[in-house]
């Protein structure tokens, strides 16, 4: 027999399925399978576990939702539309519209309450595990006793496909090595894929595999059963030293007599004949479409004031907090506000002339360090790399299970988690994430620095070993390709200083960005330039700009180069002018920072009349004759590199 309280379970579950099987079909393009089988398991917990204001979607202390699985959108703009959230139904009919707040996938910044911008498979779950370590970060550096101004939980929703993904692999061995117990995934468990049944790639024991890694593992065995989802999430959030990985046992397109279970109801509307069914089969009103029961509104919009509750009741701690600990209160709202301490940069180095020079990892390194004694919310490490990238923060401690307040993040060799978990930091809020490793290893955590850059995350990547330079480690270690295609990624910033100095004023620029920064540093020696000889370093901030003009004369050639290229750029000018050929040289460290200038600046470093130019780089040509025109050349590499000792090269690397 059924109570009252499960008919109005099943009728506000199936008002999500039956909002997101309408908005699919109206679109004719969408994926109607995972919000029909997972909407019992997110009901459950949106109605009774997870804290968020509706009202506020940018509340410090709310709970995180991530949507790893994010093809399923519409679940999740259902549930927003239902909770309350500035998203009319009006958008849930323009779903996958252009100029909608209701896209194909969900978009951090675009839909209030989407945390995170997921659909490339494995990320949000790897966002989340980045979430948990700011919030267990900030908890170390804010909470007293009496006062637990940060304490929340984040939440994930993943699916099959996520599990596979081998960033989830990664970011789930960091997660339950650090044991991050406020970080529960409820795991549709559907067994399906696009190809079909799972069986035909899947079949491990998905369980073990996680308790091996140090989480609890729970199990639902009805996916329908939403005092069993809510039971299991009760258990996850009483366990404080494990992660947990609650698997749901679910049917893919549940409700549909036709499509329920297959493959068929992943990807694609189910049609007007299999709608009807469906709403037959579940006893829902054929019309309208968008139907939403009063009853099944107004419990979902409970939610508008359990969550004002929350954050009255968490504003009015934080007001005791600010009274009691004043100090503590002024640096959490500096943090929280991204805001530079004054005199942030009062520690910078200025790096005097030496011939004999310094790579420029080790003068990122020494600038770093400058930085973090300044700007004490800035924390990252490297992809067990740090004595090679020169990223370790001196004194910072190490950030582990036992000390999270430490600044220093052991990512290990998982490059591709690290991008990942440093865009849920900086997703999170109150930190200043930087993640380290070598240029050539950039290839295996483009995914993350591309969501990245979409979202426009201020998350600063340290990429040393930049070129043929790094000599015997070989081809495999020397990058060609990889700065033509960090350049490719709209929104990136990528620097590649040619000295000390503008490896300090490259950070520089990396600190006060609005979006991601790639710093690309020598692993060898460069001489560091003087600059009584030289125009200032700070032309780095324009992106390019005009190091040595010949004196006393017009510029009739013009040699542009970026990193250690620059000193090779400078030698090749001296040799032109003794030729008789007047020459400039433009030192270039971003094309992105450059094209953001006024065109009245870019023609007076690069004048439409000197057609005569050379580009210099130790990597791909690709996209320099943008800059060199139809009359200039690139000098660059057209092949792989070869393992020997380079020339001017210092120091022992490292190399994997």
């Amino acid at each position: 027999m059924t109570t009252g309280s499960e008919n109005l379970d099943r009728l506000c579950i199936n008002t999500v399925r039956m909002l997101a099987v309408d908005a699919i079909e109206k679109a004719r393009s969408g994926h109607p399978g995972m919000p029909m089988g997972a909407a019992p398991m997110a009901y459950a917990l949106w109605t009774r576990h997870l804290r968020h204001n509706p009202g506020d979607p940018l509340w410090p202390n709310r709970d995180r939702f991530v949507l790893s699985a994010g093809h399923g959108s519409m679940l999740l703009y259902a549930l927003l539309h239902l909770t309350g959230y500035d998203l009319p139904l009006e958008e849930l009919q323009r779903f996958r519209q252009w100029g909608s707040r209701t896209p194909g996938h969900p978009e951090h910044g675009l839909t209030p309450g989407v945390e995170t911008t997921t659909g490339p498979l494995g990320q949000g779950l790897a966002n989340a595990v980045g979430m948990a370590m700011a919030e267990r970060h900030l908890a170390a550096r804010f909470n007293r006793p009496g006062f637990p101004v940060v304490d929340h939980r984040t939440y994930v929703l993943a699916g099959d496909g996520d599990l596979m993904e081998g960033v989830c692999h990664e970011a789930a061995s960091l997660a339950g090595h650090l044991q991050l117990g406020k970080l529960i995934c409820l795991y549709d468990d559907n067994r399906i894929s696009i190809e079909g049944s799972t069986d035909l790639t899947f079949t491990e024991d998905r369980g073990a595999r996680f308790r091996s890694y140090g989480w609890q593992v729970l199990q639902v065995e009805d996916g329908n059963d939403v005092e069993a989802i809510s039971a299991a999430l009760r258990e996850a959030e009483a366990d404080h030293a494990r992660p947990s990985l609650i698997m749901v046992r679910t049917q893919i397109g549940f409700g549909s007599p036709g499509k329920a279970g297959k493959a068929s109801a992943h990807g694609e509307p189910l049609g007007a004949d299999e709608v009807r069914a469906t709403k037959l089969n579940l006893g829902w009103p054929l019309e309208p479409a968008f139907f939403i029961p009063e009853q099944a509104l107004q419990h979902f919009r409970t939610a508008l004031e359990r969550g004002r509750q929350w954050q009255a009741a968490w504003e009015a701690l934080w007001l005791d907090y600010q009274r009691t600990y004043p100090e503590l209160a002024a640096e959490w709202n500096q943090w929280w506000q991204g805001q530079l301490p004054q005199g942030w940069d009062a520690d910078i180095p200025a790096f005097a002339p030496d011939a004999g020079g310094l790579a420029t990892r080790v003068a990122s390194g020494t600038v770093l360090n400058a930085l973090a004694g300044r700007i004490p919310y800035l924390v990252g490490g490297a992809a067990d790399l740090e004595p090679s990238t020169k990223t370790g923060i001196r004194g910072g401690g190490d950030f582990s299970a036992h000390d999270p307040g430490g600044r220093n993040i052991h990512f290990g060799v998982r490059e591709h988690a690290m991008g990942a978990i440093l865009n849920g930091m900086a997703l999170h809020g109150g930190l200043l994430p930087f993640g380290a490793t070598f240029l050539v290893f950039s290839n295996y955590m483009l995914p993350p620095v591309r969501l990245a850059a979409l979202m426009g995350l201020h998350v600063i990547y340290v990429f040393t070993h930049d070129s043929i330079g790094l000599g015997e480690d070989g081809p495999t270690h020397q990058p060609v390709e990889q700065l033509a295609s960090l350049r490719a990624i709209p929104g990136l910033t990528v620097l590649r200083p040619a000295d000390a100095n503008e490896t300090a004023e490259a950070w520089r620029v990396a600190v006060q960005s609005w979006g991601p920064v790639a710093l690309v540093l020598t692993r060898q020696n460069v001489p560091v330039l003087d600059r009584t000889h030289y125009a200032p370093a700070s032309g780095v901030a324009r992106g390019a700009y005009v190091l040595k003009d010949p004196a006393g004369a017009t510029p009739a050639a013009i040699l542009l180069a970026t990193g250690s290229e620059v000193h090779v750029a400078l030698e090749a000018a001296q040799g032109l002018e003794a030729d008789g050929i007047p020459t400039r040289v433009v030192s270039m460290p971003s094309w992105e920072l450059f094209e953001r200038q006024s065109e009245e600046y870019r023609r007076a470093v690069l004048p439409p009349g000197i057609t005569r130019r050379v580009a210099i780089e130790a990597g791909s040509p690709l996209g320099w004759h943008r800059y060199v025109g139809p009359h200039g050349t690139v000098v660059g590499m057209e092949d792989f590199g070869a393992s020997a000792p380079a020339a001017g090269a210092a120091g022992r690397g490292g190399s994997r």
